[in-house]
């Protein structure tokens, strides 16, 4: 067993790693190391986490899968969703895309985390409701492991009603979000210190100093690392300025 996950704020690979906790298994690697395609070769079993954009798949990991789509068929996968609020589908959209490349979904598991869309109002918490979020999360992922080692996997988001509350949840309305890398990226001039981190930070390489300050390309994959990491709060994407910054160790 591997696993494997894409993780903007942390989120994800906590969910991931407290689940192989309980098969005393430490082998994880996130899609953006270099070791994860060999990883992918050598495991028959494979736990993929990850965090629901709109009840979709990220773009970068839907790049991920179709461009190694050589490497999923016969392979066994359990699928970790995370989510703010609500997906409907979010582990069974990632499994109909497995299942055309060969692979086949033992279950998968939805788990309720933090909001981490820094620049927008909605669905904010308190300190400590996020904390109480994470314990209740975590119970849940402690959970399912022990199911999933009785030979009973969870199913969320696999069935047909589920497929359903994605597809007419969210999916339908948000399309154009999550099926393009996004050029909506803003960086503040006035703001940016030009320190670089947004730069090291981001998975898509968007990011590129140019004479000290932080400039935005246009393949944003919307995963608000640097967003919520920038230490001057000059980078925005849905809304137009940071109401809270997220980091799932400020909780731990």
């Amino acid at each position: 067993m591997v696993g494997l996950y894409f993780s903007g704020t942390g989120n994800s690979k906590y969910c991931l790693e407290r689940f192989l906790q309980e098969f005393e298994e430490s082998a994880m690697f996130s899609i953006e190391d270099d070791k994860a395609i060999e990883q992918i070769k050598s495991h028959t079993q494979i736990i993929i986490a990850y965090p629901v954009q709109y009840s979709n798949i990220p773009k970068i990991l839907r790049d991920f899968i179709m461009e190694h789509s050589d490497l999923w068929k016969g392979k066994d996968i359990f699928i970790i969703a995370t989510m703010g609020l609500f997906s409907g589908d979010g582990a069974g959209l990632l499994a109909r895309l497995l299942k055309k490349q060969g692979a086949h979904c033992i279950g998968g598991l939805h788990v309720k985390m933090p909001d981490s869309i820094a620049d927008e109002k909605a669905l904010k918490r308190s300190s400590k409701k996020n904390k109480s979020l994470i314990l209740a999360a975590e119970k849940k992922v402690v959970q399912a492991a022990h199911d999933f080692q009785n030979g009973r996997p969870t199913q969320d988001g696999i069935g047909f009603l589920s497929h359903l509350a994605g597809l007419f949840g969210q999916r339908l309305y948000f399309y154009t979000l999550t099926q393009h890398y996004s050029s909506k990226l803003k960086i503040n001039s006035s703001q940016c210190i030009g320190c670089g981190r947004c730069v090291q930070l981001c998975p898509m390489k968007n990011i590129e100093l140019d004479h000290a300050k932080a400039i935005a390309k246009d393949q944003c994959t919307m995963c608000y690392r640097c967003i919520n990491q920038c230490p001057m709060q000059a980078i925005t994407l849905l809304g137009k300025k940071v109401v809270t910054q997220y980091d799932i160790h400020h909780y731990l």
